[in-house]
């Protein structure tokens, strides 16, 4: 398969002035892959700063209530900054310094890859700055405020949805005009070759430790592995590992929104079609005349009318299965992993949590599945309260 393509899915849709960039990201990229200076410096940073390698924890009562399949939980929310976002956002960091960028910019929806990139930007005297969406600079206020205080400067995008995809938008402008002085720092594995390929494999860590965890721990690999997917970067980290593993079955769980049928969600996977955004070729949320519809989701981090090349290419090939959660769906996951097990997820995660929950019920009891806990939930509580009516 050529480099940056997924069957038919992935390439690199961009301007004239981009290329050059691209084409220099991709070989930085693919020398630092092969430097062990870099790889043990990076990995120094994931254990020493970052906390890797996060637990894999036998979620015990939480598989009693769903009377299933064994239900392990990879504990991401553990990581520094909250969210499985610092394992690809240092990788980048480190790769602009080795090209010699002083300045770093990066979109955000939920804030966590805003976070983990003032993170990175602190961490290594980078000029950090962040575009995110009016909306949800309003429903991710805490994110909003870690970002000021990490030192970053964060720029509100009011045009369009005012979410993740229009921060996207802003921060491709932005790069396009300062290309030479900048690194854009992408936050999930969608957008033009190479940065799909680049995410996933610094998001890859994930798989390989629950890999070794759950042989550890069982003896054997899991029968499932399940992961929210928006542009699907923790979910591809979880995967990826095991995709030549036939006895290992994926699943995404999509942003539902209100229900598919209403058309208020954020499943391009379950309901988009072909077409090219952000650089790449994928499932999108687009009408007959190719303009991208407007998504809904109560998780500001799935609230995108893509996902990843990768994702549409596993998804078409049968290997990986993706399922819509509805936001009344994730908020019950939300609050059943916080009152079974004292852990309050991200609302991204409460969709795979939700997801899993249901394929245990329907599973032998000495079956295994892992869920990708992808991030922490104290940004979510005030969202879900609102909800609730709490």
């Amino acid at each position: 398969m050529p480099r940056g393509w997924f069957g038919e899915f992935g390439g690199r849709y961009v301007p004239e002035t981009l290329v050059s960039a691209l084409d220099e990201l991709e070989e930085a990229y693919r020398t630092c892959r092969r430097n062990r200076e870099f790889s043990s410096r990076l990995n120094r940073y994931y254990s020493d700063f970052g906390g890797r390698p996060t637990p894999l924890y036998f979620a015990r009562r939480l598989t009693e209530y769903a009377g299933g399949a064994k239900i392990y939980l990879k504990r991401e929310d553990l990581l520094h900054g909250g969210a499985h976002k610092f394992n690809n956002v240092m990788g980048q960091a480190l790769l602009a310094q080795y090209m010699g960028k002083k300045r770093i910019i990066a979109e955000t929806g939920a804030g966590q890859h805003g976070v983990a990139t003032a993170i990175a930007g602190a961490a290594l005297g980078l000029e950090t700055e962040i575009y995110m969406g009016r909306k949800d600079t309003e429903r991710q206020r805490l994110n909003l405020v870690r970002m000021h205080l990490l030192g970053a400067r964060v720029h509100t995008v009011e045009s369009g949805s005012m979410t993740l995809k229009d921060a996207i938008n802003e921060a491709l402008r932005d790069w396009v005009t300062n290309v030479e002085s900048t690194y854009y720092l992408l936050g999930s594995a969608v957008g033009p070759h190479p940065y799909p390929t680049i995410v996933r494999d610094f998001q890859s860590v994930i798989g390989r430790e629950i890999k070794r965890q759950i042989l550890s721990s069982e003896g054997r690999l899991p029968d499932m592995v399940v992961a929210c997917v928006g542009g699907g970067s923790n979910a591809i980290g979880a995967f990826h590992p095991f995709i030549r593993e036939k006895g290992v079955s994926l699943l995404g769980a999509q942003a539902g929104g209100e229900g598919i049928d209403s058309g208020k969600h954020s499943a391009p996977l379950i309901a988009g079609s072909t077409g090219v955004l952000h650089g790449s070729r994928s499932m999108i949320m687009q009408d007959e005349d190719g303009q991208i519809l407007e998504t809904s989701s109560i998780s500001a981090g799935l609230d995108y009318p893509s996902a990843g090349p990768e994702h549409a290419y596993l998804q078409q090939t049968g290997r990986a299965r993706y399922v819509a959660v509805t936001d009344s769906e994730a908020v019950e996951g939300f609050t059943l992993l916080s009152r079974y097990e004292g852990i309050i997820p991200a609302l991204e995660s409460a969709h795979a949590v939700y997801a899993a929950v249901q394929e245990a019920r329907h599973m032998p009891a000495d079956s295994l599945i892992v869920v990708n806990l992808s991030g922490r939930g104290d940004k979510d509580v005030e969202t879900v309260a609102r909800y609730l009516g709490v």
